[in-house]
């Protein structure tokens, strides 16, 4: 069995949990969906090849690394936070003017002008024009337009009462049912204008506007990492990543640098043989289930382990991405008499490790 080791170093990462929002949360190795995209990355792939992943390793420490979070609400508050207006309404970017800024949490107001710090006298004095707009549309369907729908709405009634006087196919009937269409459409023509009225001159502009909100969150970062990863795929495959494999910049995110201390092409052991791994790793679930890997040592040391559902690879499904969930098992220690279908040995002077593809 061949397999391409690679064998890197990152001196700070998060392998971020997807379910994590607040605090940051990472895994203690890359997901293999992780490993997986940065590979294709260095390889330049923009189609999907089949491969397994074994990743180990050991990290020194860890710590809290706070950012600034910024959150760009679809609506905006009159009391809070720092009013906006986007340079395109349909992308939530940094692309933004400031516009005004709340000094305090309760009591301020853009519309009345108290305390508040105005960045933009100009774009504030639009947006108050907007809602100024605002609450005349509103009023004047509350009140012109309201009456005028009542009025039609009694005629509608009015009308068809009348048309239960009269035969179906009678003349009075038909006449009476035009004069009703001609109410509803009349009815509809001036919902439909108010509407566009109220959406070329008031929505649209108004949904520039955002309020953005800052807060202080955070990362867990690892430190001083060393990894592991052998990669199972077909002949060519191998060839090409380890022919790029200095392409790897990062893995985690895009600042998480790493760097390639060895990579090379190894044969694999397989066979009966008596070894315990050295670094934590991630192990096939089901291997570890049916006993072809254990986390058991002959001196009776027990080590669990973790589990955790990894993303491996994605399938296109309505437009989406659907990802193959994998189980895996986190440990610390591992230990096999015998190899099998997922569980090799790699085994080359004083590199020895136990590989456990998923």
């Amino acid at each position: 069995m061949k397999a391409l080791r690679i064998e890197l170093h990152q001196s700070s990462a998060n392998y971020k949990k997807e379910e994590t929002i607040d605090n940051k949360m990472t895994y203690p190795l890359p997901p293999i969906s992780t490993i997986i995209g940065a590979l294709h990355n260095a390889c330049g792939y923009k189609e999907y090849k089949e491969m397994d992943i074994s990743v180990q390793g050991n990290f020194e420490s860890m710590h809290k690394e706070p950012y600034t979070d910024y959150c760009f609400l679809n609506s905006t508050m009159d009391d809070r936070g720092t009013l906006v207006k986007m340079r395109n309404e349909d992308f939530l970017s940094k692309a933004f003017d400031k516009v005004a800024k709340a000094n305090k949490s309760q009591g301020s107001s853009f519309r009345k002008g108290i305390t508040i710090q105005v960045y933009n006298q100009e774009l504030l004095d639009e947006y108050n024009k907007l809602k100024d707009l605002n609450d005349e549309i509103k009023k004047f369907k509350d009140t012109k337009i309201k009456k005028v729908l009542e009025l039609t709405k009694k005629r509608k009634k009015s009308l068809s009462e009348k048309k239960k006087k009269f035969d179906k196919k009678s003349d009075e009937y038909k006449t009476v049912a035009q004069r009703e269409k001609e109410i509803k459409n009349y009815e509809k023509l001036i919902k439909e204008k108010v509407k566009e009225y109220e959406i070329e001159n008031y929505t649209k502009p108004i949904s520039k506007y955002r309020s953005l909100t800052t807060s202080v969150k955070y990362y867990e970062i690892l430190n001083n990492i060393d990894l592991v990863i052998h990669v199972r795929s077909d002949e060519k495959t191998l060839n090409e990543l380890l022919e790029n494999i200095y392409n790897l910049k990062s893995i985690g995110r895009s600042e998480d640098f790493v760097e390639v201390k060895d990579a090379k092409i190894v044969e694999l052991y397989e066979g009966k043989i008596n070894f315990k791994g050295r670094n934590s790793i991630y192990l096939n679930y089901d291997d570890v289930k049916s006993k072809k890997i254990r986390t058991k040592s002959d001196e009776g040391k027990s080590v669990n382990g973790t589990v955790y559902y990894l993303n491996k690879n994605y399938k296109i499904e309505d437009g989406k991405r659907v990802f193959v969930k994998k189980k895996v098992l986190y440990t610390s220690l591992s230990v096999i008499r015998k190899t099998s279908d997922n569980v090799f040995v790699d085994k080359e002077g004083k590199k020895e490790y136990i590989v456990s593809f998923i």
